[in-house]
């Protein structure tokens, strides 16, 4: 879509990216937790401001030790399918056919499909973006022991915004651990605050980038001077925890991964949250959308949340 009929749509780019150049800061213009604060809400009062002061949460002992025993079943059993399903949504390790992702849990699992509606999670979601939400993209992350390779560096929302057209910050990332996360085996890591702040990247968008991207992201990502400055700004911090351990960030929030050379496996089950009020429009800084399974386009079916626990 042009930048002029995107005018005629009422539809403008608050967030430039990956134009010729140079790397530039934008300042964030959304909000972080769209809900005011109420005694019934899923988040203490801390925890709310937590996630608006630093971009993301973790959260302890929201499911039961035989939720994530089933949980952590059905996922090998997902990926011990991958390596026999020929699927685009199934993405290997660079230099190997070891399955490194899954994407579309919920149309491959039931159990999965249930947790993506669980209030513990979509509940939280719904909260925090102060609006019905649909599930943008959901995926079985796989960090195997002594080859898992490294996630760099990145905004979602830059890759979202100019591949996929999420139009503004209005989506959050849950991910629940379904090993033991810790530093030395590849842990997610992120620099508290760097949500604020919106880096437009240089480089124009390759063709079907994603084919590419999904095994090792190298357009979108930002220079290792503005890497350095938020580092020094914000700092870092691992996000670490046994496995059950739900991690929530926000769009924007500056994450990555190291290398896993440890014998102990990484895995977390996946679910971006989009406000139905943000769905997708034409891509920002892309010639066409991204696949479906990447990207839920088309009519935004909000998650039907459901109380109670997983069997």
């Amino acid at each position: 879509m042009t930048a002029s009929r995107r005018r005629d749509f009422q539809i403008t780019d608050a967030y430039p990216t990956r134009g010729e150049g140079p790397e530039r800061w934008i300042e964030r213009a959304d909000k972080v937790v769209w809900s005011d604060w109420t005694e019934d809400a899923p988040l203490t009062r801390e925890q709310a401001n937590g996630f608006a002061r630093d971009g993301f949460l973790v959260l302890h002992d929201l499911f039961s030790p035989a939720e994530v025993e089933a949980l952590v079943d059905a996922a090998a059993q997902l990926r011990a399918e991958g390596r026999d399903r020929a699927g685009d949504d199934v993405v290997t390790e660079p230099g190997s056919d070891a399955v490194r992702t899954v994407f579309r849990l919920e149309d491959h699992d039931e159990l999965m499909a249930r947790l993506s509606r669980d209030a513990r999670i979509a509940g939280i979601a719904r909260f925090l973006l102060g609006d019905e939400v649909y599930i943008h993209q959901s995926r079985l992350n796989y960090k195997p022991g002594f080859s898992g390779k490294e996630f760099y560096w990145h905004s979602d929302f830059e890759t979202w915004h100019a591949e996929d057209g999420m139009p503004r910050m209005r989506a959050v990332s849950a991910s629940l651990l379904l090993t033991d996360n810790r530093a030395h085996n590849g842990a997610l890591m992120l620099m508290p605050g760097s949500h604020r702040t919106f880096v437009s990247c240089v480089g124009a968008t390759p063709e079907d980038n994603h084919k590419s991207s999904l095994k090792a992201q190298k357009v979108g990502t930002p220079s290792q001077e503005s890497l350095a400055r938020l580092a020094e700004a914000h700092g870092i911090t691992d996000a670490e925890g046994p496995a059950g351990t739900l991690i929530l960030f926000d769009c924007n929030t500056m994450h990555g991964s190291n290398g896993n050379i440890t014998p102990f496996p990484r895995s977390n089950a996946f679910f971006v949250y989009n406000a139905v009020s943000n769905a997708l429009v034409e891509p920002f800084a892309a010639a066409k959308p991204r696949p479906d399974w990447l990207a839920r386009r088309g009519a935004a079916e909000a998650v039907e949340v459901e109380e109670g626990r997983l069997g």
